[in-house]
């Protein structure tokens, strides 16, 4: 399936690492799905691998992967669990971000490189309810002001994705006095710093993404690390590959299904299985079509960005890999059920929870209105 965009024996050998939980992770799906519970055990054993440190840079004392590694990396993971694939990637793509960039100074890097090292994890804390997702350049409502030599915080975020297990926020908010939105780098057992649980959906039940309640948390001035002056999705970050490859991955294991079921299913109405039908056939070489497209431009713009010669030359690629992704994502995940036909419905079936899950792509950014518009603005040089 991925033979031929493995280019190394270092992805080869974390590639084998991951396929070793294969039946472990899949094992727990159905529970995590149906109770919305969080897959404490699945991270805690991406913890104990080292999986949690390959994005931090080797001079950092990481693994150093590049967003090409992570993406055949939680492509395999996500056809395991799309939680914990989701999950995870939100802390190694802001760990792959924030030390490529170099975002901090010095000193914060040194020490969190430290806390990653012995298992910290980390998501940005950014959607509120008001603003809509923090890409369209809204305003946080959530207020840093500061006070006695040091900042206080309050407001509330939502769509906090890991946040049973994360050691540390950083948390959007807005700072008047420099008339910007400031990063803020929360460790958990902050006083007045709380989870919410709040969530109950229908996707990617098992990621637990409830609402960060801030209420007057203390936090020393080192502690803002980051000042952005414009909308973050503005700014070039190929460590959101993560996303795509995600829904890729659940693709995948939805066709796996469909292939299965299809080479096996063998009503009375026929001599052989349906596999031998024109129209299952048909459904199958679709299936085969959009995945082959949607793997060859995620593979293509993560090799783009991670060549520093090239990167400069993406313009909109990013985005529309998302887009192009999640939506054929939804598109296989669909067709894998018309092959199944109605027991893709039945509760104890994976793909219903399959397409359920990619649905949540729509909702991760960039929106596909967002990135169409870029794509016009740009053909249209304005």
């Amino acid at each position: 399936m991925l033979d031929l965009f493995i280019k190394n024996e270092t992805q080869k050998n974390w590639l084998q690492k991951l396929q070793d939980q294969e039946a472990e992770f899949k094992s727990k799906s159905e529970y995590h799905d149906e109770f919305s519970k969080f897959p404490k055990e699945n991270i805690s054993r991406l913890i104990e691998m080292g999986y949690t440190e390959l994005t931090l840079p080797s001079a950092y004392g990481g693994g150093g992967l590049k967003t090409y590694d992570l993406a055949l990396l939680q492509e395999t993971l996500a056809r395991f669990d799309g939680a914990t694939a989701l999950s995870i990637g939100w802390h190694m793509g802001a760990v792959g971000e924030i030390f490529e960039k170099k975002l901090w100074d010095d000193e914060n890097l040194e020490l969190f490189a430290k806390e990653v090292q012995k298992g910290a994890l980390i998501n940005r804390a950014v959607s509120e309810a008001q603003t809509g997702s923090p890409t369209r350049g809204g305003r946080p409502g959530t207020i840093a002001v500061k006070k006695d030599g040091h900042w206080v915080i309050s407001g509330r975020k939502n769509f906090t994705t890991m946040s049973p297990v994360l050691t540390h926020f950083l948390v959007s908010a807005w700072v008047d006095e420099k008339k910007a939105i400031g990063f803020f780098l929360l460790h958990k057992d902050l006083e007045g710093l709380s989870i919410e649980e709040t969530w109950d959906v229908i996707s990617m039940r098992g990621t637990e993404s409830h609402d960060l309640v801030l209420e007057n948390v203390v936090a020393p001035n080192s502690k803002l690390v980051e000042i952005n002056h414009g909308p973050r999705g503005a700014q070039l970050n190929g460590w959101m590959i993560h996303i795509p490859a995600c829904y890729i991955g659940i693709a995948q294991a939805a066709r796996d299904y469909a292939i299965q079921f299809a080479n096996e299913y063998s009503p009375n109405s026929l001599n052989g299985p349906i596999s031998e039908l024109p129209n299952v056939q048909n459904l199958i070489g679709q299936i085969e079509l959009e995945l082959m497209q949607a793997r060859h431009f995620l593979y293509s713009a993560a090799e783009a960005y991670d060549d520093e010669q090239r990167r400069s030359y993406i313009t909109n690629e990013l985005g529309a890999v998302k887009h192009t992704v999640t939506n054929s994502a939804i598109s296989i995940v669909d067709k894998a059920m018309r092959i199944v036909g109605a027991k893709s419905l039945q509760r104890k079936n994976p793909l219903q929870r399959y397409y359920r899950d990619v649905r949540a792509g729509l909702h991760n950014p960039p929106m596909d209105d967002v990135t169409i518009q870029k794509l016009a603005l740009t053909a249209l040089n304005k």
